[in-house]
């Protein structure tokens, strides 16, 4: 088992080296003030690498809904299974550019979490509400210039096809600045590595559900948004999940 990783994480490496070049330029457009070319470059090298790391994976990725994800920035709120989640979310917005709302630790690792940061990721700091004040701070910056992210309310990954309950205030990004809230379900990512504690193939589901409106909600409406959002996400994994068939999902 621990061959197999070796090579996957051998993988990850080469994937960051070929995207250098891109890299380089992102840092030079938001060194310039350039949104609009940092977001084609951050695409850029965001495809390539989801497709790579995902072909690695073994994912067997089936997107739907993907036409539904209106133009500008949105906050994409969805069910965290497993690591992979960031790969597949990569792989499956070919035309969107997207950060991450992701825990501190992520942006600790060598190389990859520089990486995180560059595709205008933002670090949260658990038990810390202060710093996470900061931190959403500079989200809702990113979201206003017409940078993209997604956020896993859950919290940490789940680890199984199940789904926890979303953390209160999560959603504050998408009503702060208007942007609207496009929920994504998947399914079958904790399957690809954390299952068996190393890399195989499976199939993934990849579900985009209509976006939401953020701008002119009530009071009410704007209170109730983090219940009405988990509900419509655990209502496809429930779904999906009453068809037996999915355990031999893998190819």
């Amino acid at each position: 088992m621990k061959i197999r990783n070796l090579y996957f994480y051998s993988q990850v490496l080469r994937s960051l080296l070929h995207i250098r070049p891109i890299g380089k330029a992102i840092d030079r457009c938001r060194a310039a003030g350039d949104d609009e070319n940092e977001r084609a470059e951050i695409l850029k090298a965001a495809k390539w690498w989801g497709t790579w790391l995902t072909g690695k994976f073994g994912a067997d990725i089936r997107a739907e809904g993907l036409e539904r994800i209106p133009d500008g920035p949105v906050l994409f709120v969805s069910n965290h299974q497993a690591y992979g989640d960031i790969f597949v979310f990569l792989a499956v917005l070919t035309e969107k550019q997207t950060g991450f709302v992701a825990k501190k630790q992520l942006g600790e690792i060598p190389l990859f979490g520089k990486w995180i940061y560059r595709i205008r990721s933002v670090f949260i700091t658990q038990n810390d509400p202060r710093a996470a004040v900061e931190t959403f701070k500079v989200g809702e910056d990113y979201l206003r210039r017409g940078f993209s992210l997604v956020i896993f309310p859950e919290g940490t990954r789940n680890l199984s096809d199940g789904m926890a309950s979303f953390k209160k205030g999560s959603l504050r990004l998408a009503l702060r600045t208007g942007v609207p809230v496009v929920p994504v379900t998947i399914r079958g990512s904790w399957h690809l590595f954390e299952e068996q504690g190393y890399v195989r193939p499976h199939a993934v589901d990849f579900y985009v559900h209509p976006p939401i409106e953020t701008a002119n909600l009530t009071k009410e409406e704007a209170a109730e948004l983090s219940d009405r959002v988990e509900g419509i996400v655990r209502g496809k994994l429930d779904e999906w999940n009453s068809h037996e068939d999915f355990a031999e999902g893998a190819r």
